[in-house]
Parts: structure tokens; sequence; C-alpha cells
């Protein structure tokens, strides 16, 4: 007898599968370094690599340089490390670029020649990492679509100074030292506008953060010196460390700055 078209029957037995439910939304995000990534290793094969302990809805943005700019701060420009293949499918996949425009000097002439930059890469979800006020309002009312973030470098640590920013900034990265502080986190408002640390290199226990000033004034192309603080003032050097996150996302907070770990060094990039 011929069965060729006979349809199959499932055989009375249970199910081997259940019902297709959404992934849940992460309990916290983050925002990943892609400081020294060669602009032509592609963007998902480097967050396998560096975070892939992190599930893809976990990671809001890559902070990173794209083409050089004066507005660079808080690491000296030496190359691109987001290409524009890399922007792209970030973008593509719900995940953002912050660019570290964090450099302490500005002036509005010097703003007014990188906004081709500034043009190309306004999309909801790019942000735009600021320590001059003054850059952050001007990019504000010209490019509304970034997310403004007050730096770290701004040393905000003081729910005074943290409730001034809010005015100003979407959301403010606070430094590394208050993540020990949790008295003082607790009382801090509007926790989701806030992003801390889930790791620390140096700037955790430095004193004085004077290389900061000296990159700002490094990237502007006009000469300077790297400066660190260490060889003249005494620190714990504790190398790098990772921060428990389950007390933070208790109190409320749910973003995160991770850093990659330098191989056998005292600080993170």
């Amino acid at each position: 007898m011929d069965n060729s078209g006979a349809e199959h029957k499932q055989p009375e037995r249970d199910r081997i599968f259940t019902k297709a439910e959404p992934v849940a939304p992460p309990v916290a995000t983050f925002t990943v370094s892609a400081r020294s990534k060669p602009p032509d290793y592609p963007v998902f094969a480097y967050l396998r690599e560096n975070y892939g302990n992190l599930r893809i809805n976990e990671v809001d943005s890559l902070f990173g340089f794209v083409e050089k700019s004066t507005l660079y701060g808080g690491r000296q420009f030496v190359g691109r490390e987001l290409s524009d293949k890399d922007v792209e499918q970030l973008n593509s996949a719900g995940i953002g670029i912050r660019i570290p425009m964090s450099n302490h000097v500005v002036e509005r002439k010097e703003y007014k020649l990188n906004q081709w930059l500034l043009r190309k890469y306004h999309v909801a979800g790019n942000s735009i990492i600021c320590t001059n006020d003054d850059l952050a309002r001007w990019i504000r009312e010209d490019f509304p679509d970034y997310r403004i973030d007050g730096s770290v470098i701004k040393n905000i640590k003081s729910h005074k100074k943290i409730e001034a920013a809010m005015e100003l900034y979407d959301s403010v990265v606070l430094p590394m030292p208050v993540n020990e502080d949790l008295e003082f986190l607790a009382e801090i408002r509007n926790k989701d506008k806030i992003t801390l640390f889930a790791n620390a290199g140096c700037a955790l226990t430095c004193p004085s953060r004077m290389c900061y000033p000296s990159i700002s004034k490094l990237n502007k192309g006009r000469g300077g010196e790297f400066q660190c603080s260490q060889p003249i003032k005494d620190r714990d050097l504790l190398g790098m460390v990772d921060f428990p996150l389950e007390p933070y996302i208790n109190l409320g907070f749910h973003r995160f700055k991770l850093l990659r770990a330098r191989p056998s060094s005292m600080t993170g990039f």
C-alpha cells in the first residue's frame, strides 16, 4: 500500500517544548569600553571576546573614539577605535555609541569646527560624554537627539552637585570612590540617571587625577606631556577591582560602566 501522501500524526505523549516567551528586560545595563579596539576588528567579535559574560541586551552602549577630534578627553587620542561599520551594526542592534568629548577646555569656534562629526553620529540612542558644561549646552541646543552624559572627570561627589548636574545632563557618571559609601548612594534621587562603575582601576585611589587636564591639552594637538600623580603622591595601588553589583541594584541603580582590564597593569582601559 502506498502511504507517500499520508500526513504524519503526532503520537499522544507529553510535548518536549514550552511556549515561547519574550526575553525579560535586563536587571542592569552596561556601557562598555572600546578603548584600544582596532577599528578593523569586527565589533561583535570584540564584544564576544571581551564581554562575553554579558547578554547582548545588557549592553547599552560602547564608548570609544571615532574620527579625530580636539574635543576628546579622558584618554589620549592615538587612533580610531569604532569604525563606520561598527557604528552601523551597533545602532542596528539597538546599541548606542558614546563619544568622549570630555575635554576640559572648549571654545565656541572649536565647537563649530567639530559640528561635522556631531552631525554624522546624531542618531537617537547615541551619546556624547561631556566635562565642559558650555559644550553640553551647545550640543543640547543643536543636536537634541543625543543623550548627554556628565563625565566622571567632573568628579561630582556631593548631593548638591548631583542635583545641579541633573538639570543639564541626561545621566551622570559618578567617581569610583563613591561606590564604597552606600549611605551616600541611598540618598541620591533619580537613581535611574546615575551611572556607577562596575569595576575600577587607578582612579579609585588617586588623590589628584592630574592626568585628565594633561590629556585634554594633548588632544588639542598643541604640545604638552602626559602627567600622572603616582610618582609624587602616595596611594594604595590596588590594580583592577570589581564591585559587587547586587547592593547597588538593591538600592535602585541599574546603569553601570565597565572597563576592560589591561593585563599586568594597575588600571583599565
